[in-house]
């Protein structure tokens, strides 16, 4: 995208994109829609488009707080430690974990690692300690690192096949009456395609994530160089799945994901049963991928909940609704996963 054309709407330039040069692959258009998105707004809490864990209750923050200070304590108490969050949105995890952490001596180094600069103003509020990176290759090479990616990997750019009658293609991104629509592309893409899913029926779409992959191999080799323990935290599934779970969000209702480019938050479920291998081929411990709410009933959400609303009664009942919310199956409990992964040596975990 060239600098006399970065202040136009986005919609324009894919038009004048598609019809100069053809269809665009999904991943650049995702890609470009998530970058103009999260440039330009703060999109979280009532006032955006969506709500994430860390804003419906402090619960959330405080437990991964405890959950990375008792990993931390049961593996020697190391003295230079790093916490590392990948999209710290307005900075509210960090700013509950850290203070639940803070009270068992564990007080790292805190980096974030973020690339709008209207959120980065917002989570200095939060965290005035925090270090901003754009990605995580300027993290420290020393010390263990307990890193938290909350609904990170799910707006990062999914690439898409598709089985037409002609063998399989691209999903791409094209034009039609002046609409963006999902067009399968021109160019053979069948040695893209595992074997043994080769066969399958007309119209059938497969979706990966390379990013995500890439980012977990990164944070896996880190973890077995340096230490510590991650938690990936985001709405997916745990077995291989076919299929397009490409949507988009604005004003907290789903929209056309290709509407509004750059005005709506475009995700994509995490494949998390692809992510699991890819940790493991570096070496680093899998700890396991269980559903959101287990993790947080084995961490002591329901009693938590209790003595928060022993100690303010008048909240009691928005208490109960925020742990609902974020453990009942029909809500974000069954839905969302939590993927550990530990260095080499360093203790089993608690929730898994």
């Amino acid at each position: 995208m060239s600098a006399a054309t970065a202040a136009d709407p986005l919609e324009a330039i894919f038009q004048r994109l598609i019809a100069n040069h053809g269809p665009i692959s999904l991943a650049h258009y995702i890609g470009e829609s998530n970058a103009r998105y999260y440039a330009a707004k703060d999109p979280f809490g009532a006032g955006g488009d969506f709500i994430t864990a860390p804003e419906i209750s402090q619960m959330f923050g405080e437990l991964i707080g405890l959950w990375l200070a008792d990993m931390w304590i049961r593996a020697g108490r190391k003295e230079l430690v790093h916490y590392v969050e990948l999209g710290p949105g307005r900075g509210t995890l960090a700013r509950d974990a850290l203070g639940a952490a803070r009270r068992y001596g564990l007080e790292p180094k805190v980096h974030f690692v973020e690339t709008s600069t209207e959120l980065k103003d917002v989570q200095l509020a939060a965290v005035p300690s925090a270090i901003w990176h754009h990605d995580l290759s300027t993290i420290p090479l020393y010390g263990p690192v307990l890193l938290i990616a909350n609904e990170f990997l799910d707006a990062l750019p999914v690439r898409q096949l598709v089985k037409t009658a002609g063998g399989w293609r691209e999903r791409m991104v094209g034009l039609d009456r002046g609409s963006f629509v999902p067009v399968a592309g021109a160019q053979p893409m069948d040695a893209a395609v595992p074997e043994a899913r080769r066969d399958a029926p007309e119209g059938t779409i497969i979706e990966t994530c390379p990013g995500a992959a890439a980012v977990v191999y990164e944070v896996a080799g880190r973890l077995v160089e340096q230490g510590g323990a991650a938690l990936f935290i985001d709405y997916g599934h745990d077995a291989p799945r076919d299929g397009s779970s490409l949507q988009a969000v604005h004003r907290h209702r789903k929209v056309d994901p290709f509407a509004m480019p750059g005005a709506a938050d475009l995700t994509a479920h995490v494949d998390f049963s692809a992510l699991a291998p890819i940790a493991q081929s570096r070496g680093c411990r899998w700890l396991g991928t269980v559903p959101q709410g287990l993790f947080l009933r084995s961490l002591g959400i329901e009693a938590r909940t209790e003595a928060l609303a022993a100690q303010a009664p008048q909240h009691a009942a928005a208490l109960a609704a925020a742990r609902d919310r974020l453990i009942g199956e029909g809500q974000m409990g069954l839905l969302f996963k939590v993927m550990g992964l530990a260095a080499p040596g360093w203790p089993e975990p608690a929730g898994f």
